[in-house]
């Protein structure tokens, strides 16, 4: 793999829900990480922030699919004081913990970063 594809992503994700329906937003959620893992369309990184750290602790289901996605190469880190902040710190299923360094390198290291939430 070249050093470019290797950075050619960022995905941030600042949500567990995407949209304002909270429980379609959920089933939408596991179908975008499906299609990622499907289509082999991955990421170099995730980094999951604000109320997105609950895919990474609480959302087994996800986790599980995260795990995969790790398994094909995605490097995955959650926000350390969004952890911290719901009380999820030690309940941290797959990736890291991180910073928001990764989100401003990933600015300027990434060919593209891609925000949902």
């Amino acid at each position: 793999m070249s050093d470019t594809k290797a950075k050619d992503m960022l995905l941030v994700f600042a949500t567990d829900s995407i949209g304002k329906e909270e429980d379609i937003g959920k089933v939408l959620v596991k179908g975008f990480f499906e299609t990622i893992k499907t289509t082999k369309e991955i990421p170099h990184t995730i980094f999951f922030m604000n109320a997105g750290v609950n895919l990474t602790t609480r959302n087994i289901e996800i986790v599980s699919l995260l795990k995969e996605l790790q398994a094909m190469g995605v490097e995955i880190f959650s926000c350390g004081t969004c952890l911290k902040y719901y009380g999820l710190e030690a309940e941290l299923k797959v990736g890291y913990r991180g910073t928001t360094n990764h989100i401003v390198e990933g600015m300027k290291d990434f060919a593209k970063t891609v925000w949902i939430g």
